[in-house]
This record gives C-alpha cells, structure tokens and sequence, in this order.
C-alpha cells in the first residue's frame, strides 16, 4: 500500500512539472535537498538548498517551455524512513526553431518520512546541451547562462 502511494504522488509530480508547477513540487522538498543534474550546460550541476532548486526549475520552464515528461515506470524500494524511488521517463518538446527534443532518462529519489532528501538526473547531457545550444541560437540568453549551484 505505502509503495503504491508513493508512485501515485511521484507520477502526480512529473504532471506539475509539465504544467510548470513547481512549488507544488518543492513544498515535499527538505530545506536542504540535494538535486544533480550532469552536464556542463546551464541546467547541469548540483543544488543543495530549496531556493536554488527552485531558480532552477524556472530556468527550464524558460528554456524548454513545452517539455513534456511521460513516466513510463516507478519502482519504490524501501519504507518510510528511508525510500528509494526509481522513475523512468521520456522527455519531448518542440524547440524554438521547431527542432524535435527527445531524451530518456531515470531519477533516483531518496525521500525520508514523506519528504525528498535528494533527487539525481540521469540522462544523454549532450542532448540538453545541444538543444540548449538551439534554444540559445533562437534567442533564449538563459539557455547559456552559468550553471545555477549551490
């Protein structure tokens, strides 16, 4: 029952990614969450503390406004005291210039008592920092702006 309950709310999540609402995400956030993302790109790097993660799902809403990410599976592993949540996904937009982005990806999601201490991305970096590069190219400053770390 717990494991269901936690895929209903990770897959409810990635819905209020796609629909750009990010503090409804954050709010099950620690103060001190940890979020990786690989890459040497303006989305990459790793944040340690709610404000800058928050700043860096603006970004990607600035920079790749119409992603759409599917969950195509969850696994949960564990109890609440300690529950690893493994989320598999697809990512697709259109880009500026009408390019197609597509990219696959898993996050490993530790959460502790219903709150997520630490969140990794991983996925192809060098498809975000091409399609990063297009959106730059079509005018979107932000899409080469510094990484965003704390």
């Amino acid at each position: 029952m717990y494991h269901a309950i936690v895929k209903k709310i990770a897959k409810k999540n990635y819905e209020r990614v796609n629909r750009h609402d990010y503090d409804a995400v954050l709010k099950d956030c620690v103060p001190n969450v940890k979020h990786r993302f690989a890459g040497d790109h303006a989305l990459g790097g790793e944040r340690n503390d709610l404000d800058t993660l928050r700043r860096w799902f603006v970004r990607l809403g600035k920079v790749l406004p119409k992603l759409q990410l599917t969950v195509t599976d969850i696994w949960v592993k564990g109890w609440p005291h300690q529950t690893t949540v493994f989320v598999r996904w697809l990512a697709n937009t259109t880009l500026t210039d009408g390019e197609l982005y597509k990219n696959r990806g898993i996050h490993i999601i530790v959460m502790k008592w219903g709150k997520v201490h630490s969140l990794d991305v991983h996925e192809d970096s060098e498809a975000v920092a091409r399609a990063l590069g297009r959106q730059a190219a079509a005018g979107i400053d932000e899409a080469v702006a510094p990484k965003l770390e704390s």
